[in-house]
């Protein structure tokens, strides 16, 4: 049988170049098999057919056996229509077609039996059809039709012709072309031990279903095999990655360490900030190189996890390095790293791109001769100028800004590679942290320090605002200060949303006695950052901007988180806003602006966020409500693959499950050499070539 991979789509009988064309720019169909993983959306029942006495206008799509009283064309131009008037014997409806006139008035006849398929919607009091699929009552066997499949298709295919119906056909015609069933891809074990059926099986019943529990298993076996060569490719890595490089061997807890936890600490450690200090000092005394993620809310004291490590690094004899997205986030760190390190002997500096000339160079020659002991930095500790004595301990702030390709970079700064530690104030939900880091162990700081008050969250709707500006004046008049953000920059007629220089001007106007000052992603850098500085500083009381203030800025004075047209956001985007205030000891706010009319989706992700604060509540409810591809920042982090079939937040049983089954085999089979696995690892090596970039996955 010929390879299914390679056979190109455009000579599948039905295609042809043009077709080709549209399917490869359209859906990124270029082979056979391309088109059999392009799975239906939904399945309708073809099987059942209704008396049009039974039918509203509410239904999803029927079918109805009858005849064709008569025809007639009404309206004119662009509204010219067709209407069939059509009857089952206990009542009459129209069907409707708006294009190919002629050729239709020629194709059906008055007075003959049709069964007519589609959906029914009440148009002046009467029911209609629109564009229904009709064909021969003596052509179809509807007892052996049963399931149908239905699958996406876009504006422009619809255009030329190519609906769900016809896209069927091809498929169909696919599945005559082959002779002899689809290779199998899983191991004869796997199958065996899962309870699998068969590839050939799965991808028939996928798309021509021949009863509901046929379905379920082709759906079962698709999902499975497509998490596990995910887990499989991950596991992998991770394992090659372990053996490949031996880790830097950090034995001892030092003077540097001691005297900072007995002199420095600020406060006492949570239990959750002592428990992941001793997940990183156990995996730095390992010998193996260490690579973890560090999860933990904002202000829920990573910094200082991530601080006590470095100083791990220092006590046996190594740099450490810190690295974060933007300027000021990294001035940030500099500035807090400095205060809690006060009175220690231990040298740090800040590198990043606006640091030039003698200032610079003493800091690279700092590096070399291992005096400069932590470097705080933007990407420009990545440049190749930027060389240490011996780089021991990397932190990376917000993973998702930074990809697979930069954390290899700063390997290669040390012929050993340093230890890794990766922080995100970003809650991921376990299932999508498997996939997306799933070559970095996992810590979690899941409790906020002692004092902290819990961010009060309140949804007011916009014609509220009198209330909400007193609350403000309130607050201003304590000496706290106020964030109110927008979603947009520019005037977009389509939307109708309060832009930010509207709003910025409304503030102004209302609050005369106050400084506001403004900050959004199309000002230059050194003027955000000037702007920023004004409301760091406590010169300005009032901030509006848009979401560039959702990373970073640390500001515990500010109290009060104002949102803007909230249902516009994301739920993981708001929390993260929200996790701008509350860093003081004083209560914070945070207030959702909505007008009244609101989706029923939008209703819940306002709810989720007034009833908690728990940022991995949030993030698991927003996995639901949205799916892994909006989740904030992940796209950034790598979802290389697209998911045809799986869904990571409904299917997170099967994803750690299929985890399971992969990690087994590669125990089993380190060095990929079984002859019984032999099929698993082609299988792999043949999705790596495909266009899904399964190198990024890790």
């Amino acid at each position: 049988m010929f390879d299914i991979t390679t056979r190109d789509i455009k000579y599948l009988q039905g295609v042809g170049p043009q077709r080709a064309t549209m399917l490869n720019k359209e859906l990124n169909i270029f082979s056979l098999r391309d088109l059999l993983y392009y799975f239906p959306y939904k399945y309708v029942d073809r099987s059942r057919l209704y008396y049009i006495h039974e039918i509203d206008g509410n239904m999803p799509y029927i079918q109805l056996k009858g005849q064709i009283l008569s025809f007639e064309t009404m309206g004119e131009g662009r509204q010219r229509r067709l209407v069939a008037h059509f009857s089952d014997g206990t009542g009459v409806i129209d069907l409707v077609w708006f294009q190919g006139i002629k050729y239709l008035m020629g194709k059906y006849k008055a007075h003959e039996e049709y069964i007519v398929f589609g959906k029914p919607t009440v148009f002046n009091g009467r029911i209609n059809v629109a564009h229904p699929d009709i064909d021969p009552a003596k052509d179809l066997s509807l007892s052996g039709m049963g399931l149908q499949p239905y699958y996406n298709t876009t504006e422009k295919m619809k255009r030329s012709g190519l609906n769900s119906h016809a896209f069927g056909k091809l498929v169909a015609n696919a599945f005559a072309l082959l002779q002899g069933a689809i290779p199998e891809t899983l191991s004869r074990k796997i199958v065996e031990n899962h309870h699998l059926v068969s590839l050939d099986e799965a991808l028939r019943n996928i798309h021509f279903p021949q009863n509901p529990d046929k379905l379920r298993k082709a759906q079962y076996r698709l999902k499975f095999e497509e998490l596990f060569y995910i887990q499989l490719n991950i596991l992998r890595y991770a394992k090659d990655r372990q053996r490949k490089f031996r880790g830097l061997y950090f034995e001892r807890v030092g003077e540097i360490f001691n005297t900072f936890y007995s002199q420095n600490l600020p406060f006492q450690l949570t239990g959750a900030q002592k428990r992941v200090i001793k997940e990183i000092r156990k995996d730095m005394g390992s010998g193996r190189q260490m690579n973890r993620l560090l999860q933990g809310d904002v202000g829920s004291g990573k910094t200082l996890v991530a601080l006590m490590s470095m100083l791990i690094a220092l006590d046996n004899g190594y740099q450490a390095c810190m690295m974060a997205p933007t300027e000021i986030l990294a001035a940030q760190h500099y500035e807090t790293v400095k205060q809690l390190l006060f009175g220690m002997d231990v040298r740090v500096e800040l590198l990043m791109g606006s640091v030039k000339g003698k200032k610079r160079d003493e800091i690279l020659k700092g590096l070399l001769t291992g005096e400069v002991q932590i470097l705080i930095g933007t990407h420009a500790v990545l440049e190749n100028t930027v060389n240490f004595s011996s780089l021991g301990m990397v932190v990376i702030d917000e993973q998702h800004r930074f990809g697979v390709a930069q954390r290899a970079k700063l390997w290669a700064k040390n012929t050993n590679p340093p230890h890794v530690l990766v922080m995100t104030a970003t809650p991921i939900p376990r299932t999508l942290a498997m996939t997306l880091y799933g070559d970095l162990d996992v810590s979690v700081i899941d409790e906020l320090p002692p004092g902290r008050k819990p961010i009060q969250t309140i949804h007011q709707f916009d014609n509220r605002r009198t209330s909400l500006y007193a609350g403000i004046r309130k607050q201003i008049g304590e000496g706290r200060q106020i964030y109110i953000v927008y979603p947009l920059i520019k005037e977009s007629e389509k939307m109708d949303i309060k832009n930010l220089e509207e709003g910025y001007e409304q503030v102004c106007a209302e609050f005369p006695e106050c400084n506001v000052c403004k900050v959004h992603g199309q000002m230059k850098p050194a003027e955000k950052d000037a702007e920023m500085q004004r409301f760091v500083n406590g010169e300005a009381q009032i901030m509006v901007a848009t979401t560039v203030v959702e990373v970073g800025v640390n500001v515990p004075n500010a109290s009060v988180m104002v949102i803007e047209n909230a249902e516009r956001f994301g739920l993981s985007q708001l929390h993260q806003l929200r996790g701008r205030v509350g860093r003081g000891a004083d209560q914070s706010y945070c207030i959702l602006v909505t007008s009244y009319k609101l989706a029923e989706e939008t209703r819940k992700r306002l709810e989720i966020m007034v009833q908690t604060c728990d940022g991995f509540e949030i993030a698991e409810a927003d996995l639901k409500l949205r799916g892994p591809g909006d989740l904030e920042g992940t796209q950034q982090s790598g979802v290389a693959f697209d998911l045809k079939i799986a869904d990571i937040a409904r299917d997170g049983q099967l994803l750690q499950y299929v985890r399971e089954v992969a990690s087994n085999i590669l125990e089993k089979d380190p060095m990929c050499v079984l002859p019984e696995n032999e099929v698993l690892w082609k299988q792999l090596q043949a999705l790596r070539k495909t266009n899904v970039n399964w190198a990024a996955i890790s």
